[in-house]
């Protein structure tokens, strides 16, 4: 995996949308030909990928949030990034 530059701006693919599912009472991801159902940590980086943060802020916002080792955020965030973009969910 190749690590997207900090200063990248993350944000959902064209056609593909968050969005609260009253049947399932949780927030999914949509996308043509699929459906996401992100856990809640995955959630709470997907609803920072709006595509006017940063990389780098995203990292820093969920460390703060978590009181987390910064590496250890950025490793996690570039993981499921780099897993959503190789679905195209994802874009940067």
């Amino acid at each position: 995996m190749i690590p997207l530059p900090p200063e990248c701006r993350p944000r959902l693919a064209p056609g593909a949308r968050l969005q609260f599912d009253q049947a399932r009472d949780r927030w999914v991801l949509l996308a043509p030909e699929r459906l996401l159902v992100p856990d809640d940590i995955a959630l709470d980086i997907l609803k920072r990928c709006d595509g006017e943060r940063s990389l780098s802020g995203i990292v820093d916002d969920l460390a703060s949030a978590y009181d987390a080792d910064r590496s250890v955020v950025d490793a996690d965030v570039q993981e499921l990034l780099a897993d959503l973009m190789a679905k195209r969910v994802l874009v940067t």
